[in-house]
């Protein structure tokens, strides 16, 4: 890739970023990684940054939208919380929920390791380990085992193709079927008996998740 930087006074820095996998100009905005203008490689910078003009006013609308409803969210840590603390919290925890889910489901793993990244809530190796992030400590229990069932699932399809989506949507129905008790979990139905996804339940959590940031 390829890239050149224009300044937006409303907007500010604009990435004018060419791909060769690129088939059409399109713009993508983000409330703090900014807006960015991908162009086919063919195509001139100058036609992506014509581009981005005519459609200034919506990515300013998109990006106001989007940073006012950052701003409501629980980005902070809870009162009295430190990053220690929730490690803490987190290897008291989240080790026993995930073997708990794990053997109702019958899968088997090596370590799980706990830390503290930004760049996701866990991952699962192609060795079967599993890392969790401490942060899980801040969502709710249906989204953090979302969350761990999201890797267990990994251990069978080590990619998101369809195999993998329909094996984690059937663990979600049925866990969320065996928790229907909870208010947490029937919080959850609402949205999932509106969405038109086709794999429902894993698409209004994983809508959920990424309400929360990870620092």
């Amino acid at each position: 890739m390829q890239e050149k930087i224009y300044s937006d006074e409303a907007a500010g820095p604009v990435v004018l970023r060419k791909s060769a996998r690129a088939r059409r100009l399109s713009i993508r905005v983000h409330p703090e990684k900014g807006v960015t203008v991908t162009i086919p490689w063919p195509v001139r910078y100058e036609t992506g940054l014509a581009f981005f003009r005519e459609r200034r006013e919506w990515v300013l609308d998109a990006l106001e939208r989007q940073r006012k409803r950052l701003s409501t969210l629980d980005t902070e840590l809870p009162e009295g919380e430190t990053v220690e603390t929730l490690r803490r919290k987190a290897k008291a925890y989240l080790p026993g929920r995930l073997a708990a889910l794990a053997e109702r489901y019958g899968f088997r793993y090596g370590r799980v390791t706990i830390k503290h990244n930004a760049s996701n809530w866990g991952s699962c190796s192609t060795r079967g380990n599993i890392n969790l992030n401490l942060n899980l400590m801040r969502l709710p229990v249906p989204l953090q085992d979302y969350v761990l069932l999201h890797e267990l699932t990994h251990l069978h399809h080590p990619d998101h193709g369809m195999g993998f989506h329909v094996e984690l949507e059937r663990l979600l129905a049925d866990h969320f079927a065996a928790h229907l008790e909870d208010p947490a979990f029937r919080a959850c139905l609402p949205a999932i008996g509106a969405t038109r996804a086709r794999y429902r339940i894993t698409h209004v959590l994983e809508k959920e998740v990424r309400r929360y940031r990870l620092r």
